[in-house]
């Protein structure tokens, strides 16, 4: 792909209705263009980047055993009633009537249609525990829509339900969900802490959010910094072992504001360990027991006697992690952005110099592309006739983590590869190809 033919709009500056670093970076680079308030449309280069953050989540979904299923946006008011939130969810539901006047809402949640199906489709214990996740679109008008796709009215989330028989059958199913968030951001090099929260809305008695820090973040948390070394890599899925690493984690005081306790607090944790501070939210779990399932009968055959089954619910936001990531990798001093590569636009870009009166530099670069392709490594030229340092210093700005330097003095066997921030080495292509390979 040439950059010259790529829909990559970028302005000179960041425009002045961005606050924060994610909004400023996301309109700069072209990644998202706004269609009403809240609303955007994905271009390109931030489409991709949702969609590679997308596929890890549901990889690690379903490294844990969790179905995927796909149910719609516009849902029947009928099964809101039944669990009790129509009336109650308030004005950040957008309710709707079809033709025929009946009223219908769009989604901003899950759990009433997710029970629906589950009620009519499973009858005894024995196809219990039973996982399922879609990744869809939702819609919830809020008040104040700001900071871009951070605080949007529509976004694309991935949220996941679990049914089974007992607590301690549902508690496992968490703690599932538990280890499946920490390995989803780790991948995305994210460091992610679980911290107890209050179950809001969708209800319960037990939550964690999944939040990693940042200064423009809207929770507020209070955690001991110990916490922040608890190794989850040797956790197996069993009970035992998930067990553990709940425990592991929640042994360090680590909560969001609502739960905070200043006494418990100064309590539980030495002064030198105490961290007070903001972070982003990118993931929330709840264990509700039988909230929805008892007013939406939805239960099973257990030993001939009806059993409401034990309900929790689990979500990502895909999209917000776009801009949560740029929060917490985007150095807005130097204009320097850098992709993890597991979910950067593209793996390399490839920079040639390029005179008016001279291709051979886009030749030499054609053939390393054509190269890279066949070894499955994404990659973007910059065909346009700017200077090199004037193509660095939009690639650092895009984020692509490599860079690939063609100029006067390319060399074959010896070519200058280039890390984002990092000097550059002189190196064999098939070096370059398994760098790539092994860094994806």
């Amino acid at each position: 792909m040439y950059f010259s033919k790529s829909l990559i709009p970028i302005l000179k500056n960041n425009p002045t209705e961005a606050k924060i670093k994610s909004h400023q970076l996301m309109l700069r680079t072209g990644m998202i263009k706004q269609s009403s308030a809240g609303i955007y449309s994905w271009l390109p280069l931030g489409f991709k980047v949702m969609k590679k953050i997308e596929q890890i989540v549901r990889e690690e979904q379903n490294n844990v055993g969790v179905q995927e299923i796909l149910m719609p946006t516009i849902q029947s008011s009928e099964i809101w009633k039944e669990s009790g939130r129509y009336d109650d969810y308030g004005e950040e539901m957008l309710r709707i009537k079809d033709r025929q006047n009946r009223e219908m809402l769009y989604g901003p949640t899950n759990e009433e249609l997710v029970t629906e199906i589950f009620r009519s489709s499973v009858k005894s214990y024995k196809s219990l525990p039973q996982l399922l996740y879609h990744i869809q679109w939702k819609f919830r008008d809020e008040l104040r829509p700001r900071f871009g796709i951070m605080r949007c009215r529509e976004f694309y989330m991935k949220d996941a339900y679990s049914f089974d028989i007992s607590d301690d059958g549902a508690l496992y199913s968490y703690n599932k969900f538990f280890l499946s968030y920490l390995n989803t951001f780790k991948r995305m090099e994210l460091s992610a802490m679980p911290m107890a929260a209050d179950t809001g809305p969708i209800g319960g008695n037990l939550s964690h959010e999944f939040i990693i820090l940042a200064d423009t973040g809207e929770s507020k948390i209070f955690t001991d910094k110990r916490i922040f070394d608890v190794d989850s890599s040797s956790t197996l899925i069993n009970k035992k072992s998930l067990s553990k690493l709940r425990s592991d984690f929640e042994k360090y005081y680590s909560v969001t504001d609502e739960k905070f306790n200043k006494d418990e607090f100064e309590k539980n944790v030495p002064e030198d360990c105490r961290l007070q501070t903001k972070g982003i939210e990118v993931g929330h779990i709840f264990y509700f027991g039988d909230k929805y399932s008892k007013p939406m009968n939805a239960s099973v055959d257990y030993n001939g006697k009806k059993e409401f089954v034990k309900m929790g619910s689990y979500g990502i936001g895909v999209s917000r992690l776009v801009g949560a990531i740029i929060e917490a990798k985007y150095d807005d001093k130097n204009e320097i952005m850098k992709w993890p590569i597991s979910v950067s636009p593209y793996h390399c870009a490839i920079l040639p110099i390029i005179n008016k009166n001279d291709n051979s530099n886009l030749e030499k670069a054609n053939n390393i592309y054509n190269n890279l392709k066949k070894n499955n490594i994404d990659v973007l030229i910059d065909d346009t006739d700017e200077n090199l340092s004037s193509k660095i210093k939009k690639f650092n700005l895009l984020g692509i983590p490599f860079q690939i330097i063609i100029g006067k003095n390319f060399n074959e066997q010896k070519i200058e590869f280039k890390e984002i921030n990092k000097e550059p080495v002189f190196i064999s292509l098939e070096e370059i190809i398994k760098t790539l390979n092994n860094k994806k």
